[in-house]
């Protein structure tokens, strides 16, 4: 198969993406799916989108590939270029041209006589004398009012086609699109818009800029449509945990998590089977469905206002049973951004000032052991950690005995 930089299908790419860059880092022979063949073809339009970002790294294995980026240093996510490479066939050329000239003017058609006039223009002058079904235009509309290229009024019964309208001035907005494209999760909508301006901002830099969530645009979408419509979805998602086995789930979508820590975006939804709330990261999500409207959404919807109370992160523990956590911890006079980060990171916890250099955080939460990167960040500064889970504090404190044993505690 020649190599050819377009695409029709971005699943593929999107897997391929993970697999080499951001879960495996796969050589040549460690990549098992596909022949080598395969490997090459990909490994090369990748390339092509993202040659400045590519490092190579030899090991007994082979030679490696992974993505070095630093988000200092760029102005704009690179792996937007991946979403935007799709490959056309031949008729979606044709009827592109052939139905925005015909719809130049003021007056829209329906879709007979878009194919009437298409023929007696155009392509009666081939010798073929191909002509497209009517089924085949209609799609085509469709398809273009989607993406809101035209507009479909009704007339009667029939739906009459114009060319949409576009007033807005994207140079008036190019910083807050500049700045939206990088920092919202759907930030590949302003990454397009700015590519139709003629220069763009390169002013914004990010000293922590999570760029992977791009390849899980599509999938975002598709279950904020769900969400927004109150759908249920078919979600076919494949866990590392299970070995990368593909299992089909049948959700209500409720709400999109998104870390501050590491970018990684996770879906909260109510399974039906196992009838309880669930989180589902999003990079393991394969494909989405959306299905029919749930009635109950609503209940469902309160479920998840009672469970976010004391909720830390994205587990709800075992049996969603809640362990009290309090963490005491000392300041000095010049460190007052300490009681301050505190009450900015609380979540669903509280502060309490002991004295004026002296405040305690309590909470209630569902899995202590989520807290525990964080309140290491406090280290120096903790007086004392209590908890209901005994087995909690305990697997604390003899980790930070391996880290005093490690940096060579005691010589």
């Amino acid at each position: 198969m020649a190599y050819s930089e377009l695409i029709k299908n971005f699943d593929r790419i999107r897997d391929y993406m993970r697999q080499f860059y951001v879960f495996g880092f796969k050589s040549r022979t460690e990549y098992d799916k596909k022949s080598a063949r395969s490997y090459d073809n990909e490994r090369r339009r990748l390339e092509s989108w993202l040659g400045d970002f590519m490092r190579f790294r030899k090991n007994p294995d082979g030679k490696s590939v992974f993505l070095s980026v630093d988000c200092r240093s760029i102005p704009h996510n690179p792996l937007y270029k991946a979403l935007k490479a799709k490959s056309f066939t031949a008729g979606d050329v044709t009827f592109h041209f052939y139905i925005l000239d015909l719809l130049q003017g003021e007056e829209g058609y329906t879709a007979q006589k878009l194919l009437d006039l298409m023929y007696e223009k155009y392509l009666c002058r081939f010798e073929s004398g191909w002509q497209p079904d009517i089924s085949t235009i209609r799609k085509k509309l469709k398809e273009y009012v989607s993406l809101g290229l035209l507009k479909a009024e009704k007339v009667g019964r029939e739906l009459r086609y114009s060319r949409s309208k576009n007033d807005v001035n994207l140079k008036r907005w190019a910083e807050t699109i500049a700045f939206f494209s990088e920092a919202d999760p759907l930030g590949v909508i302003g990454s397009t818009l700015l590519d139709k301006l003629s220069g763009t901002p390169e002013h914004y830099q990010f000293k922590h800029h999570y760029i992977l969530h791009t390849l899980d645009s599509q999938i975002l979408l598709q279950l904020l449509t769900a969400i927004g419509s109150h759908m249920t979805v078919q979600m076919t998602n494949a866990s590392q945990r299970q070995g990368g086995r593909a299992v089909v789930h049948t959700v209500c979508p409720l709400k999109i998590y998104v870390s501050t820590q590491g970018g990684r975006q996770y879906l909260l939804c109510y399974h039906y089977r196992f009838r309880k709330l669930m989180f589902f990261r999003m990079d393991y999500i394969q494909k989405v469905e959306v299905t029919v409207e749930e009635k109950s959404y609503e209940k469902y919807l309160g479920f998840w206002e009672n469970y976010r109370t004391h909720l830390w992160g994205t587990s709800g523990g075992v049996d969603f049973s809640v362990d009290h956590l309090e963490l005491t911890l000392h300041f000095e006079d010049h460190e007052q951004h300490i009681p301050r980060r505190l009450e900015r990171e609380k979540r669903n916890g509280r502060v309490e000032m002991i004295d004026k250099n002296t405040c305690k955080y309590i909470v209630d939460t569902y899995d202590v052991l989520e807290l525990f990167p964080w309140i290491r960040t406090f280290i120096g500064r903790i007086v004392k950690l209590e908890c209901s889970d005994k087995a909690a504090v305990k697997r604390f404190y003899e980790d930070l005995d391996q880290l005093y044993a490690l940096y060579g505690g005691g010589e």
